[in-house]
């Protein structure tokens, strides 16, 4: 998932000069004084149109979930692009706008700010309040095949789907049953997706933090226990980081900005190649020859001659 706040995308002016889309009224009379209405996203997408300029809905939550396809969506004032499965909630007043592919399907549920807060505040989750947490708009990539919330949430839709072709009353019983599981794993999928963002933001400092201390003293040749103890970190959480935001190893890492100093110091420095290792913090000359043969593929030698 990308994210980003372009300026485009800010909401400048007051939500009296945003449009205010009422479903009941500007799409299905029949749901005119329906506390909840499921459609399915291809059909609202043929009416209303791939292209969703801003617009809030007053009194309404709404969640849209992409089953396929790409959607670009655009809540208050952050931005994402995001690739199906996945959904993205609207609270009542959150200006948003959105674009899905021409071939994106999915569901898209509206329902009065009421019932919400009635379903959840039946269990005792208050955070649907009026000060709540959920307040917040919610961009969240679904991940079924790992993630039981994520797949009973998509099994609850479809049924949602199903009960929507009648409208007696107990399939609106039905429906409001069904929108209380989906919002319990809306909640527990949004706990989920905050604290992978706190761990991808921790993650992220000991990345750069490992950087700053490979910087500071790739030339004194540390063991990478003693990197990790700077940082507070095993060796294999570091390693894990490494590979997953560098596509290296750690050890690599710190390799790989030796290379780059001996590389450097090869094409732009005429000092001695005997030099050159000891500045580089080698003892042995013999043994930074063997490394960066190993590294390079060449001598260093015939790596300055290449250069010259």
């Amino acid at each position: 998932m990308s994210r980003h706040s372009p300026a485009s995308a800010r909401t400048n002016s007051s939500s009296a000069d945003i449009p205010n889309i009422d479903i009941g009224q500007a799409y299905d009379q029949h749901y005119v004084d329906a506390e909840i209405h499921y459609e399915q996203l291809e059909k609202l997408a043929n009416f209303f149109g791939r292209n969703m300029p801003v617009h809030h809905h007053d009194r309404f939550y709404q969640i849209h979930v992409i089953l396929e396809g790409t959607v670009r969506v655009h809540l208050d004032e952050t931005s994402y692009t995001v690739n199906g499965p996945m959904f993205f909630l609207t609270p009542p007043t959150i200006p948003h706008a959105f674009v899905t592919d021409n071939d994106a399907t999915g569901h898209v549920i509206t329902a009065r700010q009421q019932l919400v807060w009635q379903l959840m505040g039946d269990l005792g989750i208050t955070r649907w309040g009026n000060n709540g947490t959920m307040n917040s708009p919610l961009c969240v990539a679904l991940t079924p095949d790992s993630n039981p919330s994520a797949q009973r949430m998509l099994y609850l839709l479809n049924l949602m789907s199903a009960e929507s072709n009648d409208t007696g009353m107990v399939n609106i019983v039905a429906l409001k049953a069904l929108l209380q599981l989906i919002l319990i794993d809306i909640t527990r999928l949004s706990d989920q997706n905050q604290q992978k963002q706190k761990t991808r933001k921790e993650d992220v400092r000991i990345f750069h933090r490992f950087n700053e201390l490979i910087e500071a003293h790739y030339h004194d040749h540390l063991p990478l226990a003693q990197y990790s103890q700077m940082i507070s970190v095993t060796e294999a959480r570091l390693n894990e980081i490494c590979r997953r935001l560098a596509g290296l190893p750690s050890k690599r890492l710190i390799m790989e900005r030796l290379m780059q100093e001996a590389r450097r110091l090869l094409t732009y420095s005429s000092a001695p190649i005997t030099e050159i290792s000891y500045q580089l913090g080698f003892k042995d000359p013999a043994y930074f020859a063997r490394f960066f043969r190993r590294n390079a593929g060449i001598t260093a030698s015939q790596y300055r001659e290449n250069k010259n």
